[in-house]
């Protein structure tokens, strides 16, 4: 059941995300905004261009009909219909005509919220066109890194102050119990491959307090275990062969374990206890192996972030939003929005802790876990059929949100899924006691 969400809200969250897309394009040359054809990006002068189709695919055309306002929008911006590689051979309008396009639509979907309160159809399209622009700001975030553009520059950004807090080593206990995993009715959005909340069990486990970190990933590349077979399993030595990979992606080795890292245009030194980022869920896995860890279920993950003790010891009944409770995100439990630009050290955003211990599991990088992707009990896709039900059982579930992921949308029911060899997203993992 859809809320009402009050239109001041509404247009506030569209203002912001567009401003944040705007930032993220802002002055790339025409050969930036097509780049090259790779199967991890898009030509971001079409992915700008899908995201106003999609405002006006699923929100303005539901609610107000009429013809698209660009001739060939579908054609053109139709994700489920238009092959990858076919992106960067479109008649695509120049960046002037795009960015018109999408004044357009977000200049009509603004006009329509004429009253205090949006209705509950509109309330919901709003949020999830909105939530879909925030997605894609998110993958121009990776594009730039990827394609080693400049770093972007977002309104309002600066340094927490406790960015520098160090490691935040140990494990802390979560005692066997039952708890609802997925979301509850009554929230203000929910996306459909978190519906519904249903009973699950779960044994004790010891879970990390913090993410592992460079420095620690370092002491397992300098260990050879890239080279160990019997660290990975088939999958995953295969898809490290093909890829040749010795260290993460973007890693630059210096000599006498010292590293240096590509972050978007420019090198620096390794942060040693920031999380390890942009690795993959092969190289998690074998991490693991070597340290005689293993990566949390799903259900590990949500019962670390988001349970509470009982009075008698088990799991308590009531389940948190966030993991430090009901507040919305602040940068001082979370870091998120693209405020710090970057990570901040696994020690930070103490006052962002669960009620277990365990701190950033919202923020900072997502996290890896051993799930598949699948539906929960009684699934069925909403709107966006595409959104969810395509990719169940060939992706990895990751949750928390990093950096760059926008607050309004992330909480501890919220489920990411890629497949387990994309190391281009902001990635890293925690670890459970085996």
């Amino acid at each position: 059941m859809t809320v009402a969400v009050a239109t001041e809200r509404l247009t506030g969250m569209m203002r912001d995300s567009r401003s944040r897309t705007l930032e993220l394009v802002a002055g790339l040359d025409r050969e930036q905004l097509f780049g090259p054809r790779l199967d991890i990006v898009n030509p971001l002068i079409w992915e700008i261009g899908h995201v106003a189709w999609f405002h006006e695919h699923f929100a303005l055309r539901r609610l107000a009909g009429g013809d698209t306002l660009l001739p060939n929008a579908d054609a053109l911006y139709n994700s489920s219909v238009v092959p990858h590689d076919d992106r960067w051979e479109l008649p695509l309008p120049a960046l002037d005509g795009t960015l018109d396009y999408m004044r357009r639509v977000q200049d009509t979907m603004l006009a329509r919220l004429d009253a205090p309160h949006a209705g509950a159809d509109e309330s919901y399209l709003y949020q999830l066109t909105t939530f879909h622009e925030d997605m894609h700001d998110e993958a121009f975030t990776y594009t730039r890194q990827t394609l080693a553009y400049p770093e972007p520059r977002f309104a309002g950004s600066s340094t927490p102050a406790d960015a520098g807090a160090g490691p935040w080593p140990g494990d802390v206990d979560v005692p066997a119990g039952r708890f609802q995993l997925g979301a509850q009715r009554g929230a203000s959005f929910v996306f459909d491959n978190e519906k519904w909340a249903h009973p699950v069990a779960v044994g004790a486990f010891r879970i990390a307090r913090a993410p592992v970190t460079n420095a620690e990933f370092a002491a397992f590349v300098e260990a050879g275990g890239y080279r160990q077979r019997t660290l990975w399993d088939d999958e995953g030595w295969h898809w490290r062969e093909n890829a040749k990979a010795e260290h993460p992606v973007y890693w630059q080795p210096q000599g006498n374990g010292r590293w240096k890292v590509r972050r978007f245009d420019r090198t620096e030194a390794l942060a040693a206890h920031q999380p390890v980022i942009y690795v993959n869920w092969h190289e998690a896995n074998a991490w693991c192996r070597w340290a005689g860890r293993r990566l949390p279920t799903e259900v590990e993950w949500e019962a670390a972030a988001a349970t509470e003790p009982a009075a008698d010891g088990p799991l308590g009944n009531h389940k948190r939003t966030f993991p430090w409770g009901e507040a919305p995100p602040s940068p001082a439990r979370a870091n998120l929005d693209g405020i710090a630009l970057g990570c901040v050290d696994v020690g930070a955003c103490a006052a962002g802790d669960s009620a277990w211990g365990c701190r950033q599991m919202i923020g900072n990088a997502w996290e890896w876990t051993a799930s598949p992707f699948d539906p929960f009990p009684g699934f069925s896709p909403d709107v966006y059929e595409d959104y969810s039900a395509p990719w169940f059982g060939t992706r990895k579930v990751l949750r928390g949100g990093a950096w760059p992921t926008r607050g309004r949308m992330i909480n501890n029911s919220y489920r990411n899924f890629f497949t387990p060899d994309r190391r281009d997203i902001c990635a890293g993992f925690r670890t459970v006691a085996r």
